[in-house]
């Protein structure tokens, strides 16, 4: 019989994802990630197998977190654009932090080469694109928004929008001038 966990893995998982979005996936040792959740190296290879098991999990947490937070913005009641405005300068970390999007840096970081990354983040990318859709559908029938545009246009515009954001936040810049960019890319619709 082996010792106990000493540990609660959905926080060792939500440590290990701050530890890659501050770092990047090569960026982080094995040895740094057992550091910060406070274990030693064979509780994280036995907890969570590998490095890479360990970064797939922290991306499919940052996914839910970020669909949970869409899904209680847009659900509650209210004018659509400020919501809107809202979840752009979120998700791109805008006035946050400078280090963009987790998932915008693992998709540039690991890019096509690893077919589970880029799984999680078209995942994410669509459902992000969805929830914009809608939120534009919502924002037109409220009357905010003109009917001039596609709405299945304007949302991918939003996503590469955030995407491209999510950049300049992490290579730095005033957030000012970020937030103006959303105004300007929202009050457009």
């Amino acid at each position: 019989m082996g010792r106990p966990m000493q540990f609660e893995t959905d926080t060792a998982v939500d440590r290990a994802m701050d530890l890659f979005w501050r770092q990047g996936y090569a960026g982080t040792t094995p040895q740094e990630l057992a550091t910060e959740l406070g274990i030693g190296k064979g509780s994280l290879y036995n907890t969570f197998e590998s490095k890479h098991a360990l970064f797939i999990r922290a991306l499919r947490r940052y996914s839910e977190m970020r669909l949970e937070y869409l899904t209680d913005l847009f659900s509650a009641p209210g004018p659509v654009r400020p919501r809107l405005k809202g979840a752009m300068t979120v998700l791109a970390g805008v006035g946050e932090h400078q280090r963009g999007c987790v998932m915008v840096n693992a998709a540039a970081e690991l890019g096509t080469g690893d077919d589970d990354v880029n799984r999680i983040a078209d995942n994410l990318f669509a459902r992000i694109e969805a929830v914009f859709r809608q939120a534009i559908v919502q924002g037109r029938e409220s009357g905010e928004f003109s009917m001039d545009r596609d709405a299945e246009t304007a949302a991918s515009q939003l996503l590469a929008s955030v995407v491209g954001l999510s950049v300049l936040v992490k290579a730095g810049g005033p957030s000012e001038r970020f937030g103006a960019v959303v105004d300007g890319i929202v009050d457009g619709l």
